[in-house]
Order: C-alpha cells, then structure tokens, then sequence
C-alpha cells in the first residue's frame, strides 16, 4: 500500500516538473520569438524600469519589441540606394567635398539609420563619403527579422561590395553594438578588407548579451538565457553560442579602433578587453568614463571627434 502511494507520488511530481519544462520552453520561445522579431511601429517598447507585476505579465507575455522607423532625413543632399543583400537594404549615399574616403556606418539593435545621421555628419566634415545603412527589419529594408549582428554580417559584406564596385578604394567601417558585431563576423565570415574599422561596444559572446538583458530586468538567467539563445537559435537558423566576436577578432588584421562607455551595463570592460587582446592588426582602445551604452556624442562630442580624427589621420 506504501509502495503504490510513493508510485503516486513521484508520478505526480514528474507529471509536474515535465508541464513546468514544457512551460518554460514555451515562454522562452515565445521570448526568443519577441527578441529576434520586430512588432508594429505604433506599440510601445517594453521599458527596463518596469515595476514587478508588469514584470510578471511580460514574463509571459515577451517583451514588445516595436519596429525601428527612421525619424529623421539627411539635411545635405542625399541618395536613396537600394542593395540587395539577404533582404533588400534602404541606403543613403552623402557624399562630401574633395572626399578622401567613404565611411560606412551600421546602427546597434532596435535602431536604424537615422539614429547615425549624426555621426555621419562628423565624418562628412572630416571630408568622407558616407553611406548609411538600414539593417533587415529595421527603418526602411525588408522584413522584420533581426539576429543580432549574425545575419547582418553578410548585410555588411554587400554594402561593403557595393561601395567597392563604385570605384572606391578607401571603404572604412564604423558601427555601434550590433552593428560592431556585424562587422567584426563579416570579416572573419567573407574576408572583407577595409581599409579601417572602427567599433563601439560590441558585446564579447551572444550569451552574456543575453544574460545582460536579463540582469537589467533582474530575472535570473540560468536557465532562461541559454534557453532563449537554443529558440532563438532555431527560429532564425542558426547556433547562438557559436555567435561569438571575442573569436572574430581573431581574424582581424586590419587597423582597428574600438570605443568602450566605462558604465555601460550590457557590454562588460571584460568583454572589451578580451575583444582588443585578440586583434590582430594595429589597434587602439579608448574609453569613455561616464558614457553607457549610448551614443557617445551625447557626453563626449568633443572627445569622440578627436579619437575618430586622430585614428582616421594615420590610416
């Protein structure tokens, strides 16, 4: 009689953590799905600063993850162009006076190219072409999808290609986050050769992004974020964990500056350190002590210009 009511028992209680396995698995899917897929412009973003039962609710629910729409136009005379990569990507060419380069910058997740104009425009007075870039599913390209850099690094290879095909032979790089990323795999992924690039806060492994955003919110990321990465990994094809840029400096041979904010609390000065120890070629490293995850013009105007002039002066 004690037997069978022990049987009961265990069978209950494995009964009980499988529909709590396949719960999780089913939030983190859906998770994955919201994290790697935009949702209609018009709807809010879900903010950090949330309080504990939105928190709950949006367990469940996945955060809302709004469409990136560009905000703002160039105000000197720009080109629309259009590149057909995995998507199909909207551009704009500015071209500036006795230009002695072009300069292709890429936005950060959630962004798009607008947000860029005002950097672009530090690099025009510095007298380089520059050339702006929707990345899929964001402003005004194709489609709805992101995945964090991986996928965009062949984004970055047309773009790349396509400027090459103009005649232009002095391309350098410039991305923030996710568009740092995004460069760093397209080199080591297609061999591209810049002649420079330059790389905000580009994150060390997709894991401990993942594990970044958790904490903001703080939900506990074990087991949620290697679950999230396994979904996400599945939904958009391809291995999140092999989604490492720590590993693509290592094919980096090319002059390399890359640009850290001290506070910033999704990329790690670990991480950085680890990324500028790898690279290969002549690199720099400058940080920013009071900047986060942001755009570093916002408390660093001056001494950003210069670090990006100085670098650009010697390659």
């Amino acid at each position: 009689m004690q037997n069978r009511k022990r049987t009961k028992i265990w069978k209950k209680a494995l009964w009980t953590l499988l529909a709590l396995f396949v719960l999780l698995n089913f939030i983190t899917y859906l998770h994955a799905y919201r994290f790697t897929h935009f949702s209609d412009p018009s709807e809010p973003r879900t903010s950090e600063h949330i309080s504990t039962l939105e928190k709950i609710k949006t367990l469940f629910t996945g955060i809302k993850n709004p469409r990136p729409e560009n905000k703002f136009t160039p105000t000197r005379p720009y080109q629309t162009i259009k590149i057909q990569s995995n998507k199909l990507l909207d551009c704009w060419l500015i071209n500036a006076d006795n230009a002695r380069g072009t300069v292709l910058l890429f936005h950060g997740y959630g962004g798009e190219k607008s947000s860029m104009l005002d950097k672009a425009e530090e690099f025009l007075t510095m007298n380089y072409n520059v050339l702006l870039v929707d990345f899929m599913g964001s402003g005004a390209s194709e489609g709805a999808q992101t995945t964090i850099g991986f996928k965009e690094a062949e984004e970055v290879k047309d773009c790349f290609t396509y400027i090459q095909q103009q005649g232009e032979k002095n391309i350098h790089l410039f991305g923030t986050s996710m568009g740092a990323v995004a460069i760093m795999k397209a080199i080591n992924d297609y061999k591209i050769l810049p002649k420079s690039i330059m790389i905000e806060c580009p994150f060390g492994s997709m894991y401990k992004t993942v594990c970044a955003r958790f904490k903001l919110v703080n939900v506990p990321t074990f087991p949620m974020a290697g679950m999230l990465m396994f979904w996400g990994g599945v939904q958009n094809g391809f291995w999140a964990f092999s989604h490492n840029p720590v590993d693509y400096a290592k094919s980096i041979s090319c002059p390399t500056l890359l640009l850290f904010g001290e506070k910033d609390n999704r990329v790690s000065r670990e991480e950085t350190d680890s990324i500028f120890s790898n690279l290969k070629g002549p690199k720099k490293l400058v940080t920013y002590p009071l900047a986060g995850h942001e755009n570093y013009l916002n408390k660093y105007k001056e001494q950003w210009v210069g670090d990006i002039k100085s670098f650009l002066s010697i390659n």
